[in-house]
């Protein structure tokens, strides 16, 4: 630690926590990530963990198998020990330590394991229910979790034939179980349910992947009978016992935002929280909720949800607004060393996180991983909570800001925005607006700021930026200056109105107004985007062949996909100069894009890529550099691009990447050119 440009002085506190009077603050510093040494002949690729009552942890992995790890805390020094304790199983993804006994759910069925004569293995594995399997491999199987009741939920994922499908019962289902593992259909609609978990008042909630009708990530509260957007599922509506009575011509595919297809169409329930895709992360995986078991900073009660792509954590704080759960999602912790899929709270108040990079490649570049997430104690400068008001947002700190900066107009960036509501493959943004500040209002003890906006837009997500936001002590910026609210509901009451003297009038909101606190009339505020822009240079996407190509091209390349985001062909040799006409089929189940750098620059404009915001989608990621020579367009599963360019006169070695958000760091090749 430098402390030049952090460590300034440290002031204990008698509630045991340590405030940090500094210049900057790092993720790193705040929570450290410890790794847990695994034995190299063990490919622990995590797909779900459990705590023992003895304080072992067991992991099931995509393998099939389940590990035992003694001391996963490495506490006095000493290195964890593993035995195998399960195995032969087809691809487990969740685990869980119910009423005395290991159950986990893999591809096909709810198995109890039991070890009858105590020598550690499993010695009986018992098959509590199974349901059918169409043989494809997007069949995923999760849970079981309990809920408050007793009962076991399982979420089952539709397959994938270039769309989602479901091409066995139940899947694109959330089942529960009773304790004598009777059925209950619960809910349908989702696509790629990855996880579950219980908030801290027992509600249960879910974690989406982007894919068909599922414009972005998101976590979504789940009831009976709930229908949470993806139509596939509706094909067994109409089965004995289902809660759900819609079916598939119900749903429109309009492209409307899905908050106005819910007005019409009773049961369609929207996210609670968007993720936005490529900002936040790309593959939304483990919930967390922060119970009294946890030590990780002044959070208790929200949610922490994982990304298996980008390998982060993001942190969601949840509000009830007239019956519906909304709120906001922050950064919490980047840098794990692969795909996030499963966290689970240690003894000692740590984050136990389980990862693996198979079939999804991640940013973290291990193939797997197992580590564990600390609070080191320090204080983070953070935005702890936001809440809607009838007019605007309040804003909770962690520490007291800076009043000057606190009520600079400048400070802050607001704009709204959603997404399409289709059968095709994720959305861009639509519907992007700037929101206007009106006044800001900051409390006697600093720790609460309210923004009063021109208006608010129901249904839709609103980025809240606050780059120059400060610290009242030791200039400390924000940990994270951004966050994404997701407005399902706006709430009843006064607005706050406002004088010609900036004054409130009438019956401003009670709280604030007795407290006196201070008032700012604010102009309009301009849009909040991405750090870098999209490439508007045509002659870099040119898709008819140029004219003074009068004998065609000298090379025809056709390239493709493969699974675990690669492209089928990694290395071209090209002559200097050449004439190429370039095919890029997209037969993978994700969105891909061609895109051709200079030499060395294929990290840093994937790194670009990550860096443009809410407008990304609209560019198809591509960053407007002169390191970017030809690209494609951002295709759809099963869809392809036609591009017309000519090799560098100069030789060497030019990389070409696929620049959607984190696929840059596998998902590469190269072409050679040489004279």
């Amino acid at each position: 630690m430098k402390k030049s440009t952090y460590l300034l002085s440290l002031l204990l506190l008698g509630t045991g926590l340590v405030t940090v009077k500094a210049q900057t603050q790092t993720e790193k510093q705040i929570y450290p990530i410890v790794t847990v040494p695994i034995p190299k002949e063990i490919a622990l690729e995590v797909g779900g963990m459990t705590f023992l009552p003895n304080d072992e942890l067991a992991v099931a992995t995509r393998k099939g198998e389940v590990w035992i790890i003694t001391n996963p805390y490495m506490k006095n020094g000493q290195q964890p020990k593993y035995r195998l304790f399960a195995h032969g199983m087809h691809e487990v993804l969740g685990l869980n330590y119910i009423k005395g006994d290991i159950y986990l759910t893999q591809r096909a069925e709810i198995t109890r394991l039991r070890d009858l004569d105590g020598d550690g293995e499993a010695d009986e594995y018992s098959t509590m229910y199974s349901w059918p399997l169409s043989g494809n491999y997007h069949e995923y199987a999760y849970g079981p979790i309990l809920d408050k009741d007793g009962n076991m939920v399982v979420t089952l994922n539709l397959g994938w034939i270039g769309y989602g499908a479901s091409l066995s019962k139940w899947h694109g289902w959330m089942l529960k179980f009773t304790p004598d593992f009777k059925l209950k259909p619960f809910a349908t609609g989702f696509r790629s349910p990855a996880a579950m978990a219980l908030n801290s008042d027992g509600e249960i909630f879910y974690a989406e992947n982007q894919g068909d009708w599922v414009g972005s990530g998101s976590i979504m509260h789940v009831e009976e009978g709930d229908f949470v957007g993806n139509p596939a599922g509706l094909k067994w509506s109409d089965e004995p016992g289902s809660p759900v009575k819609l079916h598939k011509k119900d749903i429109p595919d309009t492209g409307e935002p899905e908050f106005e297809v819910a007005k019409r169409v009773p049961g369609l329930k929207t996210p609670s929280v968007w993720i936005p895709h490529s900002i936040m992360g790309n593959s939304t995986s483990g919930i967390l909720n922060y119970s009294d078991n946890g030590n990780m900073g002044p959070f208790k009660g929200q949610l922490f949800v994982g990304d298996q792509s980008q390998s982060n954590i993001n942190r969601v704080f949840l509000e009830k607004v007239k019956g519906v759960y909304q709120g906001v999602v922050f950064p919490f912790r980047r840098g794990f060393s692969s795909g996030i899929l499963r966290m689970n709270w240690g003894s000692d108040g740590s984050m136990l996180v389980g990862m693996t990079s198979r079939g999804w490649s991640s940013t973290g570049k291990a193939e797997y991983g197992l580590q564990r997430l600390t609070w080191s104690g320090i204080m983070p400068f953070e935005v702890q909570t936001v809440k809607a008001q009838p007019d605007g947002f309040e804003l909770e700190f962690t520490m007291p800001v800076d009043e000057k900066t606190a009520r600079d107009a400048s400070t802050y960036k607001l704009s709204t925005f959603t997404y399409k509501y289709h059968h095709i493959y994720g959305s861009p943004v639509i519907n992007q607006s700037a929101r206007s500040i009106k006044a800001i209002v900051v409390s006697p003890d600093h720790k609460r700021v309210r923004l009063v906006l021109d208006s608010l837009k129901e249904g839709y997500i609103h980025e809240i930026k606050m780059e120059g936001l400060r610290a009242e002590n030791g200039n400390i910026p924000l940990l994270h200056d951004y966050g994404y609210y997701t407005m399902n509901k706006i709430p009843d009451g006064e607005k706050m109105a406002l004088t010609a003297e900036n004054k409130p009038i009438g019956n401003a909101p009670a709280a604030h107004h007795k407290e006196g606190m201070d008032h700012h009339q604010m102009g309009n505020m301009p849009a909040a985007g991405g750090a870098v822009k999209g490439n508007t240079d045509v002659g870099k996407h040119v898709t008819e062949q140029p004219e003074n190509w009068t004998k065609g091209p000298d090379k025809n390349i056709v390239l493709g996909t493969k699974p675990g985001l690669k492209f089928d062909i990694t290395n071209i040799t090209l002559k200097a100069g050449t004439k190429v006409k370039l095919t890029f089929k997209n037969v993978d189940d994700m969105l891909h894009n061609f895109v051709l750098t200079t030499p060395g620059s294929g990290n840093a404009v994937g790194e670009m890529a990550l860096k443009m915001g809410l407008d990304g989608e609209k560019y198809d990621f591509v960053p407007a550099t002169p390191k970017v020579l030809a690209y494609t367009v951002l295709l759809q599963p099963g869809k392809s691009d036609t591009i017309y360019f000519t090799v560098p006169k100069t030789p060497g070695t030019y990389p070409f990447i696929c620049t959607y958000p984190g696929h840059y760091m596998v998902m590469k090749g190269q072409i050679k050119v040489i004279k």
